[in-house]
């Protein structure tokens, strides 16, 4: 759809509402039945996140899971007619804002659920906290084009490729109160590597980097998500902010793996690194309490 840049005009001529049903319904049609190898390791990773579930609830599961990508990814063309109030609930939105206005720099921590571009959006228009998003790009050239020219318009800054980490340490040094929005489930190596399901995993990739720089940069830890309730419509989920000043690298794991774990399984159908991850591999499988 990125790459398509009819079908990227398209969904943004058209009200966003409909662009977000007809984005899923493209999704369901088109994209599922082409990508049947995604297909099946989603439905195999949710077998062991979930094996309690009736057969049929899990194929109910990935076939909403299937409609949230086409949705979201028709979104992109909408996102700045999305962030306002009647489309983004916030839980607790008192608390979440008095955290957006207090000090020290932040490092916004989150996973591919429900609509994360417009996570991003969200927390830069909430805020007058300079931000920075941080995105590995699409394989492909055009979609990569085409993503990045989207995600510069609502997002402000948006950095990848070569001479990241240097741009990353500039910028939260480059204001006491600088704001950097990571996605933890990044795919690395052909596996997803948080959240860890009871995995013996060390930190790594974009976890153990945010470790590193929020001590470097005495920031305070943002865990969050967005959850889509109906259409083009969200909740943004929190989690009190962890410091460590008072925490050490282990018990701030923990507590970001247990929530955005918990948030993974609870909305696995609007995961996308459910189809990205292979818990079938060796060492990999969770453990049956999950």
């Amino acid at each position: 759809m990125l790459s398509n840049p009819f079908l990227f005009f398209l969904m943004r001529w058209l009200p966003a509402p409909v662009a977000s049903w007809l984005g899923g319904w493209l999704s369901l049609r088109i994209a599922r039945p082409s990508m049947k190898l995604r297909d099946a390791r989603a439905r195999a990773n949710l077998a062991l996140l979930q094996p309690d579930l009736p057969e049929s609830e899990r194929e109910t599961i990935l076939t909403r899971r299937w409609r949230n990508v086409g949705r979201t990814l028709a979104e992109l063309a909408n996102v700045d007619r999305l962030i306002d109030a009647g489309h983004v609930e916030v839980e607790d939105a008192a608390g979440y804002q008095a955290v957006l206005d207090g000090p020290r720099p932040l490092l916004a921590l989150s996973l591919h659920t429900g609509n994360w571009d417009l996570l991003a959006a969200h927390i830069k228009a909430s805020t007058d906290r300079p931000g920075l998003g941080v995105y590995a790009p699409p394989a492909d050239e055009k979609t990569a084009a085409q993503l990045k020219k989207a995600r510069q318009s609502y997002m402000g800054e948006a950095i990848t490729g070569d001479g990241a980490a240097r741009g990353i340490l500039k910028h939260l040094n480059s204001d006491p109160r600088a704001t950097l929005y990571i996605l933890l489930d990044e795919r690395r190596d052909l596996q997803v590597w948080f959240p860890r399901f009871g995995r013996e995993l060390a930190p790594s990739g974009n976890l153990s980097v945010a470790l590193r720089l929020a001590r470097k940069v005495d920031a305070r830890f943002l865990p969050f998500y967005l959850a889509r309730t109906s259409g083009p419509h969200f909740r943004l989920h929190w989690h009190p902010p962890l410091d460590p000043r008072e925490m050490d690298d282990d018990a701030i794991v923990a507590a970001v793996d247990a929530y955005l774990g918990k948030a993974a399984i609870d909305h696995a159908d609007e995961w996308l690194a459910l189809h990205d991850m292979d818990l079938t591999a060796p060492g990999h499988a969770p453990k049956s309490s999950m």
